[in-house]
């Protein structure tokens, strides 16, 4: 089965729309792991605009599925990485002011700069995933830096989907079987939702998490948050 990572970012956004503590980010957590996710993800950002470092510190400890940091690996990020040690860190290249993430890494040109903070995160215990795009070369490259896993970069297999185009998924299932047969395990992230899950996660071998957010919140306001827990686990067996 596909574990299920629940991105709570969209949580915190709405917490931080009013000030003030609600909706309790601890709360919901613990409701999502009584729900059966096998995971929690958080994204902080240097803004701090939704997930807020000092949340991250204070989920650490009521969390007792899997904790999945993910972020742009700068200072402030690695120190805080270091401080909770998560299961996984997943590193994304997003710019400061990115609205999400919007593009994988370039692991050719970056490869010495993930080598480093890769050795350190794994060094200290830590699981290590790094986002990328469905991109061949850039799976042999990601290879070289060490990594644990990847994470392929959905949105392009979303569109493609919403429009009828099947055939877009095949370049994801060619990298998912690149990875596994180089020993890297394979997760996959963004824009996944009920509708496009069954058929990624049936074409896509070795895949090992989905980590899901912004859809899996949306369609919790029309289905309950239990609801859509259990549909997406269904649909990921």
């Amino acid at each position: 089965m596909t574990k299920l990572s629940v991105n709570i970012n969209k949580i915190a956004t709405l917490r931080n729309a009013r000030g003030g503590n609600v909706p309790n980010l601890p709360d919901f957590t613990r409701n999502i792991e009584k729900f059966g996710a096998q995971g929690i993800t958080v994204h902080p950002r240097p803004d701090e605009r939704h997930i807020r470092y000092s949340d991250v510190r204070e989920l650490k400890p009521i969390i007792t599925t899997e904790f999945n940091i993910e972020g742009n690996p700068v200072t402030k990020f690695i120190d805080l990485v270091l401080e909770v040690k998560p299961e996984q860190v997943t590193l994304v290249p997003d710019a400061e002011d990115a609205i999400t993430s919007n593009a994988g890494w370039n692991a050719k040109k970056h490869k010495d700069f993930l080598k480093e903070v890769i050795a350190e995160f794994n060094n200290n215990g830590i699981r290590t995933s790094i986002f990328l795009d469905p991109d061949l070369a850039m799976v042999d490259h990601a290879l070289d830096t060490g990594s644990n896993r990847i994470e392929l970069y959905t949105e392009d297999y979303a569109k493609a989907y919403e429009k009828g185009d099947m055939e877009a998924v095949k370049i994801y299932a060619q990298c998912a079987q690149a990875a596994t047969d180089a020993g890297m395990g394979v997760n996959a992230g963004h824009d996944l939702s009920l509708d496009n899950i069954r058929y990624f996660r049936e074409q896509v071998p070795g895949l090992l998490e989905v980590s899901i957010g912004h859809a899996l919140i949306t369609e919790s306001l029309y289905l309950g948050l239990e609801t859509t827990i259990q549909k997406y686990l269904k649909l990921l067996q």
